[in-house]
């Protein structure tokens, strides 16, 4: 709905509604007004940054006046931060002569240059809370198009042309800090010169009171300065999400006197609000980026990145002693080496360490980077029984109405399209609904994955008589609009994608529902931290998680309770955690996982690899390598499902250097393709394998070169040329193109083709030239090399044993064997051919059984061995039993042959792209169309269709391996 042609403020329409409605379409917004007062700048600063950072790549210009001096300064240097991202601020510069009595506010929506719609508001409000609200303004509106005003668009373009040309005026200047610090003077003597009495309405309204420390804040800038008396130049401080981390770095730069700050962290968002934090404790300091995009080089207080400060080449531009504060936000990631760079090259006379999770590593890692000086922690509890933060009870409801084990998850998160797909169904929906009722209070925040999941479940929820809305960087809603619907009661649920993980709060938020897998321990607890505050009449928190069937939920329990662990917990400890979690808590906290939770996190260490590890290790006395581990008899299936790959397992124990751990945090996806990529033969694994061996994984080499080096290395391995096709034999003769192009057809183009977990392509064909296309850091590059090399050394050895190559002469010839004794068939676990309904699975080689005897010839390239799933088979003369071990045949509607009365496999894919497989009897009907049956006479028949395939032939059921 428009808003109405005149707002007059007071008790009538409001400018402010308008002005946030219109900010969400626009793609151009033009701004002049005479004053800006912090009060007003603050109502609509979020909703100006929120359209600068969508994706409508809007461009904003905002007009000012030094006026009579009414402008503060603390509102044109807030409006630095809109121009670092992008904006264009000016002033302009009244003389004696001169009046700027402009009100205007224009909005344009565009697309390629053609104008789609127009609103703009010209009257007599200023920007300030006053003016924007209830003060009586008179404020007219003009929008585009409008059937009643055929000159609708005639009136737009000559208000938008005036405005063109009062920029061209010459008292007009860019807003600087210079001419910032300049005009504070003024704005002082001003203050002194001019009586209260006589300013004007805009100018009395107050500037928003300085902030000053928290107790828990004060306590901590007591323990800095001590440390600093007691001659430490360096200090670890650890505060939980929502304690202010920030504004205590701000307030003891300040205590400090620092003439010159460096702020440094890894993300955007986290150097944004750093400056404006900084600002408002520092007002008069001068703000500057360092950034990809962004070098300033005058500033008192500087926010860098860390991607692009740790370089060589830009650190070189500071001397060591540039900065005598120094600031390093997010200090668990410390041990990565751009950080490492930093940390040795910058000298200050104090550096600050800030993080809500020490336990990146075992804790001592980080402190070792600050002396081991940890000056001063308190964690989400400790602030809970400080009362800073509100009590909480905490619901970990079982997610039954989605399977998330058979969602991709690549780079160490889910695959988003599919993880929305599964998340926005109508019966997940009535779960979340269902438990909502059950659990919430007054006002709720839901996260959600994707903006296509926030719109479906408001939707949803709109449909069952709640009313809801969705806000995201696309939604008609502004962030504030949203939560002022929220705060007055017009909505009782927010579905957001990832507005609200920092930076906002609404102090009246009561609940909180978490409808999303938080890989990340820091999003978990900013998402928490949202309801965290303290607000008149709320007692808790209603924290609503929903957790699923995926070993990355256990990070759940490990961020609720990981810190009160002296070390980082084992899998075993926070299961125990989350089951017994009454002891841990502070008063007036309550968590509770639902039994199906804790039952899947009881089966993540049901296998004891923790156990089977900590044992082989004492038995080596080092940490056994993976092939070791292998060879020991643990369960690598288990464990990639439990953790990912060997290297996460590593980290989980404990065992993980810094430079390991560095490397895991960049490329853990890789290992884990490494761990599962197909290998029909073993040019794969040897390609890589050269590649290693001549320290070339990192840099493009030329396709003869790699073709040379594994035909040298197949030559130096002769008990490997049993691999190759009889036409490739004797190698040693075989001309070099051909051999070439054996070599490009098969794991060159291989290894250029996404992998099937992950959807990545790890390397790229150029020109004749081979690479690696992820980026390595030289520095970093033996590190990626050895922990390449350890999973590569036993894909190569697992492969061998099923392959029968023989590695040494004590592993017999398939000449000196029986077949039937050596062979390995592959075991498929997680395809569970159901005998029931459809059950979906995936085909992934995890480990190798000996292959049964008394089936006549079988091969490993076309035999393979899973579990029955249900009890739709079991009846007849073979019954087939739930959990019962399968010997299948591959076989393809090709090459199936008569399937008639036959036991088969079938396949099918389900709407999201996942493979599903039914065994059934297979019988052919008069018409030619085919029934599927069961033994079991409960289940009824099946017709076959086109989306189901002959996947396997029934070859007998073995007994349990």
């Amino acid at each position: 709905m428009s808003a109405p042609y005149l707002l007059t403020g007071g008790d009538g329409p409001q400018l402010l509604p308008a002005l946030r409605r219109a900010l969400t379409h626009a793609t151009e917004i033009e701004i002049a007004v005479s004053f800006i007062r912090s009060t007003g700048l603050n109502l609509i600063f979020g909703d100006l940054e929120a359209a600068l950072q969508s994706k409508r790549h809007v461009r904003l210009t905002l007009l000012t006046s030094d006026y009579l001096c009414i402008t503060d300064p603390a509102a044109l240097k807030k409006l630095m931060l809109l121009a670092e991202r992008g904006a264009d601020v000016r002033v302009f510069e009244t003389g004696s002569a001169d009046s700027f009595h402009l009100k205007a506010y224009i909005f344009v929506r565009s697309k390629q240059d053609e104008l789609i719609s127009a609103d703009a508001f010209i009257g007599s409000s200023n920007i300030s809370a006053k003016a924007l609200t209830d003060g009586l303004e008179w404020n007219y509106h003009l929008d585009y198009p409008n059937d009643a005003d055929s000159l609708a668009g005639q009136r737009l373009e000559e208000v938008r042309q005036q405005f063109k040309q009062l920029l061209q005026r010459p008292q007009i200047r860019p807003l600087s800090f210079a001419w910032i610090e300049q005009y504070q003077r003024r704005y002082e003597h001003a203050r002194k010169v001019v009586p209260l009495h006589t300013a004007s309405v805009d100018e009395q309204e107050p500037v928003p009171d300085a902030p000053t420390p928290k107790p828990h804040q004060a306590e901590a800038l007591q323990a800095l300065m001590t440390t600093r008396q007691q001659g430490w130049q360096k200090g670890l401080v650890v505060l939980a999400t929502g304690m202010g981390k920030t504004y205590l770095a701000a307030f003891d730069a300040a205590q400090f006197n620092a003439k010159r700050v460096l702020f440094v962290a890894h993300r955007e968002e986290i150097l944004l609000q750093a400056e404006a934090t900084f600002l408002s404790v520092l007002p008069h300091k001068r703000v500057g980026r360092y950034t990809g995009k962004q070098k300033d080089e005058e500033y008192d207080l500087l926010f860098a990145s860390v991607q692009t400060l740790g370089r060589m080449a830009n650190l070189e531009r500071f001397a060591p002693d540039d900065f005598d504060y120094m600031v390093v936000d997010e200090f668990h990631h410390a041990a990565a080496g751009s950080y490492q760079r930093l940390l040795a090259y910058f000298q200050p006379r104090f550096m600050l360490a800030l993080t809500a999770t020490p336990d990146r590593t075992d804790g001592s890692d980080i402190l070792r980077l600050c002396d081991h000086n940890l000056v001063y922690r308190r964690d989400l509890f400790d602030g809970i029984n400080d009362q800073q933060l509100c009590p909480f009870s905490y619901y970990g409801i079982f997610d039954s109405e989605v399977d998330y084990e058979h969602i991709p998850w690549r780079n160490g998160r889910f695959d988003p399209t599919k993880l929305s797909t599964q998340l926005a169904t109508r019966g997940r929906s009535r779960h979340v609904l269902k438990e909502w009722r059950d659990k919430s209070q007054a006002r709720t925040l839901a996260f959600c994955a994707s903006r296509r999941h926030a719109d479906y479940m408001a939707a949803f929820f709109n449909q069952q008589g709640v009313p809801t809305a969705s806000v995201h960087t696309e939604s008609n809603l502004t962030r504030s609009e949203a939560l002022a619907l929220l705060e007055n009661g017009q909505i009782q649920v927010l579905f957001s994608v990832d507005l609200f993980n920092e930076g906002v709060d609404l102090p009246q938020i009561d609940t909180v529902m978490m409808l999303r897998p938080t890989e990340s321990k820091i999003l978990f607890l900013q998402q928490l931290g949202r309801g965290l505050r303290l607000s008149p009449g709320k007692e808790t928190l209603a924290v609503l998680d929903f957790v699923g069937n995926h070993h990355s939920f256990l990070n759940r329990p490990e961020m609720l309770f990981g810190a009160l662990f002296q070390h980082k917990p084992t899998r075993q400890q926070l299961v125990e955690a989350a089951k017994h979690p009454s002891d841990l808590l502070p008063d007036g906290c309550y968590v509770n996982y639902d039994l199906a939770f804790i039952q899947f996190l009881d089966s993540l260490v049901v296998d004891k690899l923790d156990t089977h590890y900590a044992a082989l290790k004492q038995t080596l006395k080092q940490r056994p390598t993976l092939e070791t581990f292998w060879d020991s008899g643990a369960n690598l299936g288990q464990l990639r499902r439990n953790y990912g790959s060997w290297w996460e397992f590593i980290d989980e124990q404990g065992d993980a250097s810094n430079d390991e751990l560095q490397i895991l945090e960049q490329h853990a996806q890789w290992f884990r393709d490494l761990t599962m990529t197909k290998t029909t033969k073993s040019y794969k694994l040897v390609l890589l394998q050269t590649l290693l061996e001549h320290q070339a994984l990192a840099q493009p080499t030329a396709l003869p070169q790699l073709a040379q080096w594994a035909k040298q290395w197949f030559l130096q391995h002769p008990e490997w040329l049993a691999d190759l096709p009889s036409s490739l034999q004797p190698l040693d003769s075989l001309s070099d193109r051909v051999w070439l192009n054996h070599w490009r057809k098969m794991p060159i183009h291989h290894w250029c083709t996404p992998e099937q977990g992950s959807n990545i392509e790890w390397f790229a064909q150029e020109d004749m030239l081979l690479h690696y296309q992820p980026s390595v850091d030289a520095a970093e590059q033996p590190t990626f090399n050895a922990m390449t090399a350890e999973i590569l050394t036993w894909r190569l050895s697992q492969y061998a044993q099923s392959k029968r190559i023989a590695a040494n002469t004590d592993f017999p010839s398939q000449s000196e064997q029986p077949l039937e004794q050596s062979l390995q068939l592959p075991f498929f676990p997680n395809i569970k051919i159901a005998c029931g309904h459809f059950k979906t699975g995936h085909a992934d080689v995890e480990e190798y059984l000996p292959a049964p005897t008394g089936f006549g010839h079988l091969s490993p390239d076309h035999h393979f061995i899973a579990q029955a799933s249900g009890d739709s088979m079991n009846g007849g003369k073979h019954p087939i039993h739930d959990g019962d071990y399968l010997l299948l045949e591959q076989i393809t509607p090709q090459s199936a042959g008569s399937i008639s009365n036959q036991v088969v496999t079938i396949e099918r894919q389900d709407a999201s792209g996942d493979n599903q497989y039914l065994l059934r009897r297979v019988l052919k009907n008069i018409d030619g169309s085919y029934t599927l049956r069961a033994n079991n006479p409960d289940y009824p028949d099946m017709t076959a269709d086109d989306s189901m395939v002959t996947f396997a032939r029934l070859k007998g059921k073995l007994s349990r391996p």
